[in-house]
């Protein structure tokens, strides 16, 4: 009897340990690579070898020498952060930090959230909502790593101070309410989490942010969504370079998904629910390589997918590509411009496969936030 009750119990951890790996064949290629660990929770740094696009790897945030931070206490003092707290662990700590959360929490920020470089949050395990004044600012940092948050209804918040690395009070500009707002940031990569009903945008990439992927998020209810490049007079945008894969964008989005300024950005394999506006667009004669998106316009109101301000010698002169796309319910991509495709570059370590487009909505079924099990995979 205990022999045949050992052999089915076998036979049950067999089944459950396999299941889960049958379902890898129809994930992106991100999240292929950790998320049929098992062990994921011991192994949480594998993450950061699986990151593609312009971030490449993220390897920084890994190896020798890594603090594991633990987040016990919702709280937030600005000037004078509490060690358990999520600000103390973004911002005061020197080093390579990997921080994860105790247990499901609600965050209020103050006022905006400092993250210094070598970070990575990681909200893998439990259900994490930040909220507040201003929200997320990575200003000025390198190798950071946002994973699985849930960040919403973020408001504006007037000039202030807040406590950075070193001990000492940084001064903050005007803050317009956005979720995540890169400044003058480098090797950025942003996954897994779901943002929403923020007083400006949801993600600004902007004054030489640079080597940033956006990947695996859930963008929805909102007016803006994502902003790359500061202004039409900011020349350093020039030089940015953003991948923006496998996202779900809606519903209830209106416009900027992104709106990209001077720079270049590869759009691939992202599933678009509608729009208002547009989907896709931008000034300055940025690079715009859409390639292999699903597309499904809006029952009512406009159907084409880009908007470009400027002038018509200006607009000839945008490399901006649709490669591969699909178009349903009536969208449309007006006439391509430019010379040479807009191809991103990779190297070999941001280099990815771009799937088909009619595996869109399966690859990105899993935007946002992910429901991790405490005992098998994500």
């Amino acid at each position: 009897m205990a022999t045949s009750w050992c052999f089915t119990l076998a036979i049950f951890v067999v089944i459950l340990l396999a299941s889960p790996n049958a379902s890898l064949a129809t994930m992106n290629v991100i999240d292929k690579c950790w998320r049929g660990n098992p062990r994921w929770r011991n192994q949480r740094q594998q993450l950061a070898t699986c990151s593609v696009g312009f971030s490449g790897k993220m390897t920084n945030n890994i190896g020798k020498g890594v603090i594991r931070y633990k987040v016990t206490d919702p709280s937030d003092d600005p000037l004078n952060p509490k060690p358990g707290t999520l600000r103390h662990g973004a911002t005061m700590i020197k080093g390579k930090v990997w921080i994860t959360f105790k247990r499901n929490m609600n965050i209020t920020l103050q006022r905006p959230l400092l993250i210094s470089s070598f970070t990575a949050i990681d909200g893998r395990g439990v259900n994490v909502h930040v909220t507040g004044a201003g929200c997320l600012l990575v200003y000025q940092a390198t190798d950071v790593i946002i994973h699985g948050l849930h960040i919403h209804h973020c408001k504006s918040q007037p000039p202030s101070s807040v406590m950075g690395p070193a001990s000492k009070v940084i001064p903050l500009g005007q803050m317009d309410g956005d979720a995540i707002r890169l400044v003058t940031a480098k090797k950025v990569w942003i996954d897994h989490n779901t943002l929403y009903d923020c007083q400006d945008g949801l993600l600004d990439v902007t004054r030489g942010s640079n080597d940033v992927t956006i990947s695996n998020n859930w963008f929805r209810n909102q007016d803006k969504v994502m902003l790359l490049g500061h202004d039409d007079g900011y020349l350093r945008d020039r030089n940015m370079k953003v991948t923006v894969i496998f996202n779900h964008f809606g519903p209830n989005c209106n416009q900027r998904m992104p709106r990209v300024r001077h720079g270049y950005a590869h759009v691939a394999n992202n599933f678009y629910q509608g729009w208002e506006q547009y989907a896709i667009g931008g000034s300055m004669r940025p690079s715009i390589k859409s390639e292999a998106n699903y597309f499904i316009a809006p029952k009512l109101g406009n159907k084409e997918v880009t908007w470009r301000q400027g002038n018509r010698q200006d607009k000839a002169s945008w490399k901006f590509y649709s490669v591969g796309d699909i178009f349903e319910n009536g969208a449309s991509f007006s006439s391509q411009t430019g010379v040479g495709g807009a191809k991103p570059f990779y190297n070999q370590e941001q280099n990815f496969k771009v799937a088909d487009a009619r595996s869109v909505s399966e690859l990105t079924r899993s935007s946002g936030v992910l429901k991790c099990s405490r005992t098998l995979r994500c």
